[in-house]
């Protein structure tokens, strides 16, 4: 049993989103009859007595808890003390390190940009400079893993770590200690302006800095005179509550509902704007689609319940419930789910998990093989299910947001040339070795990104040489029977050479692939160099030029759209 003296500090989650409140184990257990107790504790003590093999306790009860866990619903979940720290670090909006965003090319560390007021950039280490030895020993040509690098450079702050960079043009070594402090991570990607009136801001999470960032980038989009906005959520899973309340407070006026939140053992509660709001008039666009949860979902359900801007792209997630983590005697945590959350109109978005949580998880295949990644009228929605705004627009519930304006997944310029490519990180390793040759020519001939957006094409010289260096690495990289890719959480996992035979030669799936994908390779050259020399901002700038939902966006702020749809823009 707990200890019930123990008073612990705990944050509220919605899926993952978190806000402050306290937690005493005394006052807010429930009745659980002796006859449980007793039972695990009879298990327990058979194990231990009769058992065949030595076990490890510590592991069995994690085991048992974690099996608890996957019977109640698809996101409480038990973590360790080191497992909780890793998954709040991106949200807690820094981490403890050298301060390199780093690119593996060719079993090298490379440096793709020192982080801005890090102490990385403070020693003058440059973009392009390659780490090949950290601690005097080598780290080139070593196969080492993005884990083995982050493991060897972060550490506590005031720790030093020594390491020796190659830099092109010097003859030596260059031997630097770098005292590790504390990095951001920043929350929001991009705050830029797409025309002369419309701003663009994308948020990639809802972390503790997040608000700072915003408005820091809203400030600047005010300064260029802006009218309108695009808020882009796309991708975006979630984070802190309290956040995603505040960032729905910029948009809506004095006194509106928010979100609200309720469940059998947590009493109906309240979230309402306040008079803050920075953009509480002009057009405004939310971003959506499926890989957009949780927060997200409430900033983009609260925007459209009110009637205060558009959605466009494709239905979000769907995950809408509200998680309590508590902190047990030895550090680890239960994340439980003690809440649903509901939009302004009373829509519970939460996708039903009644057949089980493997089916939950297959959400994204479903999706595909019904076609409503694809196709508007493949999405089935219930009468029941059906919600009015105050413009008595008909919104839907039960599973996720539907956008005002459908636009399908974009798969035309997808082959199996592209996937190829990106799954072996032949594009980035590309671009990082182009870029390291012409560093210096590059900043002379583009001062800034304005001069390099407006000057640089990647014409055909160059994307014959990308073609050629493919070439090279698909042919290497195929005598391989598996290749080694970053997951979703960047984690390095093996997997199956996919290689480039089968049903059709490499030859005939290249030139299939360059008729198919070669404008998209094209703008994505000119995107990852853009990001090498200024940074993430300057990836998002070349890639939404040709993005259908941002090129949609512009399209419906700068027509009758909004009127023609009963949204308020004033």
């Amino acid at each position: 049993m707990m200890n019930t003296a123990m008073k612990k500090v705990s944050v509220f989650l919605i899926s993952g989103t978190f806000l402050f409140s306290t937690f005493n184990a005394a006052a807010q257990e429930r009745t659980i009859s002796d006859e449980a107790k007793l039972k695990f504790d009879d298990v327990l003590s058979l194990v231990k007595t009769r058992y065949v093999d030595t076990v490890d306790f510590n592991v069995l009860v994690e085991d048992a808890i974690k099996g608890m866990m996957k019977d109640l619903d698809p996101h409480s979940e038990y973590y360790t003390a080191d497992e909780y720290e890793k998954m709040n670090e991106p949200l807690q909006g820094n981490f403890e390190g050298i301060g390199v965003q780093f690119n593996i090319t060719k079993d090298t560390i490379v440096v793709q940009s020192p982080i801005s007021g890090g102490p990385s950039e403070k020693l003058g280490i440059r973009s392009g400079d390659k780490i090949v030895k950290i601690e005097g020993k080598s780290v080139a040509g070593m196969k080492i893993t993005n884990n083995d690098v982050i493991k060897k450079l972060r550490g506590d702050k005031g720790t030093t770590v020594n390491v020796s960079i190659y830099r092109r043009g010097v003859k030596d070594l260059i031997d630097y200690a770098i005292v590790r402090d504390k990095i951001p991570i920043f929350s929001v990607d991009a705050s830029y302006m797409l025309t002369p009136e419309i701003g663009y801001i994308k948020v990639n999470r809802f972390a503790e800095t997040t608000m700072d960032e915003f408005r820091a980038g809203l400030e600047k989009l005010k300064s260029k005179n802006v009218k309108h906005l695009v808020l882009d959520l796309r991708g975006n899973s979630g984070g802190y509550l309290k956040t995603a309340i505040e960032l729905s407070d910029e948009f809506l006026k004095d006194r509106a509902m928010i979100v609200y939140t309720e469940g059998t053992s947590s009493p109906k509660r309240d979230y309402i704007a306040t008079t803050r709001g920075a953009f509480e008039q002009g057009k405004l666009v939310v971003l959506i689609d499926e890989g957009s949860a949780s927060a997200s979902e409430i900033v983009s359900g609260a925007v459209q319940d009110h009637d205060r801007g558009l959605l466009i792209g494709r239905r979000s997630f769907g995950k809408g419930l509200v998680q309590g983590p508590f902190r047990l005697r030895d550090n680890s945590w239960l994340k439980i789910t003690t809440a649903r959350y509901y939009t302004p109109t009373g829509r519970c978005i939460q996708r039903s998990y009644n057949e089980g949580i493997d089916e939950y998880r297959k959400e994204d295949e479903r999706r595909v093989v019904s076609g409503e990644l694809f196709h508007q009228d493949s999405i089935k929605l219930a009468d029941s299910l059906k919600y009015y705004t105050p413009n008595n627009r008909v919104v839907y519930g039960g599973g996720g947001i539907m956008p005002d304006i459908f636009m399908p997944l974009d798969t035309s310029e997808n082959s199996r040339y592209l996937t190829e490519i990106y799954a072996q990180g032949i594009l980035n390793d590309f671009v990082n070795e182009y870029i390291d040759s012409k560093r210096e020519e590059f900043a002379s001939l583009y001062p800034d990104f304005e001069i390099f957006d407006k000057k640089f094409q990647v014409d055909q010289k160059l994307f014959n040489e990308f073609l050629s260096y493919a070439d090279k690495n698909l042919a290497e990289k195929s005598k391989a029977d598996s290749i080694t890719v970053q997951d979703e959480e960047g984690e390095d996992v093996k997997v199956a050479n996919t290689k480039l035979a089968g049903d059709k030669t490499p030859d005939q799936i290249k030139e299939e692939g360059i008729k198919t994908s070669g404008a998209h390779l094209k703008n994505r050259i000119k995107a990852y160099i853009a990001r090498n020399f200024w940074q993430t901002e300057a990836f998002f700038r070349v890639i939404n030029q040709v993005s259908p939902e941002v090129q949609k966006a512009i399209k419906v702020i700068n027509d009758k759209t909004f009127e023609e749809m009963k949204i308020a823009n004033k």
